[in-house]
């Protein structure tokens, strides 16, 4: 009878990794509403003007220059 009054210790790990899991999910949640925005920021950026990128190839050392140009629609 102790036993049904005291979860078990299987019980016990379950739930704690069930909290585990929910506070993973939460993170990766906040992550990506992170990713979401900055993602929305550099559209926006890019819709009004040229976004230039400069990399230096790690092979070869030649600089590489990616732009990026958009064109934002008047809003009334």
């Amino acid at each position: 009878m102790a036993e049904k009054d005291n979860p078990s210790a299987a019980e016990d790990e379950q739930a704690v990794n069930i909290e585990r899991m929910k506070r993973r999910l939460n993170m990766l949640d906040q992550r990506l509403d992170n990713i979401d925005s900055m993602v929305t920021a550099v559209a926006e950026r890019v819709m009004e003007q040229p976004l230039n990128f400069s990399l230096t190839c790690p092979h070869c050392g030649k600089n590489i220059e990616i732009t990026i140009l958009g064109s934002q629609k008047p809003t009334a």
